[in-house]
């Protein structure tokens, strides 16, 4: 099994006993390492998607059939501004693998001059982190 759909399957779960029980929805990271890596993105999933609000995506979108995928752009321009693009996606699923044809879209981006490496990087994280959010929103009315 893939390293990215075990951290996946391993993000959707907590420590109480109900939401383990719950199935995971498949989640595929595809972003610049340099700005987040695979686990860092995995745990904005973690953190945006709380059981009360798995528990409703499950019921409106199976675990089966939809999946999520983000993605994380960017860097450092000439002039040393750190330019980010977060997109999170809900799309169908195929099987064991995702289908490129968004049901649901969400881009958030900024950019931050005379930022150093590690102020890039958290802009990257509260960038996916909006972009989750917009995605959630849209899926189910808080």
């Amino acid at each position: 099994m893939h390293t990215s759909k075990l951290l996946a399957a391993a993000l959707l779960m907590s420590g109480s006993a109900s939401f383990a029980a719950a199935p995971a929805y498949l989640i595929l990271d595809h972003s610049t390492a340099a700005l987040l890596d695979k686990p860092a993105a995995l745990a904005v999933w973690r953190a945006q998607i709380d059981d009360k609000l798995m528990k409703r995506l499950v019921k409106l979108y199976p675990v089966g059939k939809f999946g999520f995928i983000s993605q994380v752009e960017g860097g450092f321009t000439a002039d040393k501004t750190c330019v980010v693009t977060a997109r999170a996606m809900m799309v169908p699923r195929s099987g064991k693998s995702l289908l490129f044809k968004p049901s649901r879209s969400a881009t958030a981006f900024d950019a931050r001059p005379g930022a150093t490496l590690a102020q890039c990087q958290a802009l990257a994280a509260d960038k996916l982190q909006e972009a989750i959010a917009a995605v959630g929103s849209s899926l189910i009315a808080r």
